[in-house]
């Protein structure tokens, strides 16, 4: 089921937002306990109210045991200690009884302060220190027991402050579409999302499993040429529509998009197939390494695609269409200057000049002209490890599943092919990139003769030019900006990528460009790495990782 839209407008976030939920068993007080623990987010703050032995205690319990993805966890009352503190994967977690809390002054020296500032906190008895109830973005939680009410059955009131009353609002939105899904009584459990904003949780069910996917609609950043954000320029996803619409084409041509179950378009939700959790790597991280047969039936799905005549337009549903747009020469030059905006300064190079700016970009307009002259076909743009799953259980090409492809656009056929073979997670060894191309070629020449050959190596070579520089400036920005230094470690390979591909002749003027301008990443930094993040050409709020 897809709903029709609503508008997407931006819509200001209420300050105050109250719900008032009933509680029948501990089956629903369990859910709600799961639902608070996947909004919640460090510095948020969750004051519990209510009578002894309302229940206060065991949501806490509840709340700690679903950040810790542990429903056995030892959850100690910190009635005597007054603070209890809880290092999770995901978040740091403070649990208070404020209740033998002689006055607020002793708050700090409990380290009250230091301890939750970068926690999510949960305080029972918050009314013993008043500070505690001006926390900006917090959550009171009221518990009470309804008069002549089954032993079992809760009243609680949720009144959501700041950034928790959004929040809050959130939460009973995917709460009914989880339910309207049918998977009302299944667990929710986080699952490790990518560079962007959206986040993903796995919905445990009895009968089956499916994927919860929160996108909201971001805002854009600002203009940065001719009055456009960055993301627009660059042909981002602004909502979901673009994921639905690709999930059904390429289900409709035989391969294994994930079915959508249920979605919420305005909000940015879709609960939808589980493709599992078997990729097409190897081996233990750190180090995990490609399958051979599975990246083979990967570039089977390209060249199967690819022959194609794949139409700019899918429907989203019977009433809304979606455009794909073109993956033209301003989106391609405005993802290579990522290179010169974050890269440059993070191996401290020179800053280019205007005129050197207008040069770099002139380079890679006259590299790009042939492949953007080339018949077009859908460009998943993140063709690569982490967004394809095996599925064994399918036959042929079916056997991978697809992931991560609502920043799709027409362009050449060569992109996709090339964020395979050169994985910029993992080393893919320069003879089984080699013997990959090589069945792509063949499969391609086999459904039509007419193939030429040269035209796609010089394309795959510019192709996978341009994403390894991209991607160059996109892992430097995650450090500096977001503060997600993980992705440096990349860098080396990426590098080495770009080498094969600056390699091809038809590349020399922009192979002599980067050997005077672009400092290798193995030379020695004169200063550390944290050093302040350059004024670069900004880049969305939702930023993508290549």
């Amino acid at each position: 089921m897809v709903d029709a839209p609503r508008s997407t407008a931006a819509v200001p976030m209420p300050q105050v937002t109250r719900w008032d939920v009933v509680l029948p068993d501990e089956l629903a007080a369990g859910r709600l306990a799961m639902d608070l623990a996947a909004m919640l987010q460090p510095g948020d703050l969750v004051a519990l109210t209510g009578d002894l032995g309302a229940g206060k205690s065991t949501l806490a319990r509840a709340i700690i045991r679903e950040l810790a993805q542990d429903p056995d966890l030892d959850v100690p009352s910190p009635t005597f200690t007054l603070l209890q503190s809880y290092e999770l994967p995901r978040h740091s977690v403070v649990h208070a009884d404020l209740y033998r809390l002689g006055d607020s002054s002793e708050l700090e020296e409990l380290g009250w302060y230091d301890l939750t500032d970068s926690a999510v906190t949960l305080v029972e008895w918050p009314e013993r220190a008043g500070e505690v109830l001006q926390q900006p973005n917090r959550l009171e939680v009221g518990v009470t027991i309804p008069p002549e009410a089954p032993e079992t059955r809760r009243h609680v009131r949720l009144t959501g402050h700041g950034r928790l009353a959004g929040a809050l609002l959130r939460m009973r939105t995917i709460r009914a579409l989880i339910d309207s899904a049918g998977f009302g009584p299944a667990h929710r459990r986080h699952l490790q999302g990518d560079a962007s904003s959206r986040t993903y949780e796995r919905l445990v069910g009895t009968q089956r499993n499916a994927v919860l996917m929160n996108a909201p609609r971001r805002p854009d950043g600002p203009p940065v040429r001719d009055g456009r954000p960055y993301s627009a320029i660059a042909h981002l996803a602004e909502d979901v529509k673009p994921f639905v619409a690709l999930a059904r084409g390429l289900k409709a041509r035989g391969l294994s998009a994930p079915l959508i179950y249920a979605a919420d378009l305005a909000s940015g939700l879709l609960i939808m197939e589980d493709l599992g959790d078997e990729g097409v790597l190897a081996g233990a991280p750190p180090a995990p390494a490609p399958v051979m047969e599975r990246y083979e039936v990967a570039i089977d799905v390209l060249a199967a695609l690819h022959r194609l005549d794949l139409p700019d337009r899918l429907a989203v549903s019977p009433e809304i269409d979606y455009q794909l747009p073109r993956y033209d020469i301003a989106a391609l030059l405005i993802e290579v200057e990522l290179l010169i905006d974050w890269y440059l300064p993070h191996r401290e190079a020179p800053a280019l000049s205007p005129e050197g700016r207008a040069a770099f970009r002139q380079l890679w307009a006259d590299a790009l002209a042939p492949s953007l002259m080339q018949k077009p076909v859908w460009v998943l743009r993140d063709y690569h490890s982490p967004n394809l799953m095996w599925l064994p259980g399918r036959e042929g090409l079916a056997r991978i599943g697809l992931l991560d492809f609502q920043d799709a656009v027409m362009g050449p056929a060569a992109y996709d092919v090339a964020s395979l073979t050169q994985d910029a997670r993992v080393d893919v060894p320069e003879e089984m990139e080699l013997a990959l191309l090589g069945r792509y070629i063949r499969a391609s020449r086999q459904a039509n003769p007419a193939f030429d050959m040269r035209a796609f190596a010089a394309s795959y070579a510019v192709m996978g030019a341009q994403r390894a520089t991209k991607i160059l400036g996109t892992f430097a920005r995650l450090n500096h900006r977001d503060g997600k230094p993980g992705y440096l470690r990349h860098i080396p390979r990426v590098w080495t990528y770009l080498q094969r591909c600056l390699a091809f002749t038809d590349l020399a003027p922009l192979k002599a460009w980067f050997e005077a301008h672009v400092p290798s990443p193995d030379r020695p930094l004169a200063t550390p790495l944290a050093a302040p993040a350059p004024a670069p050409l900004d880049a969305p709020n939702d930023p993508r990782e290549a």
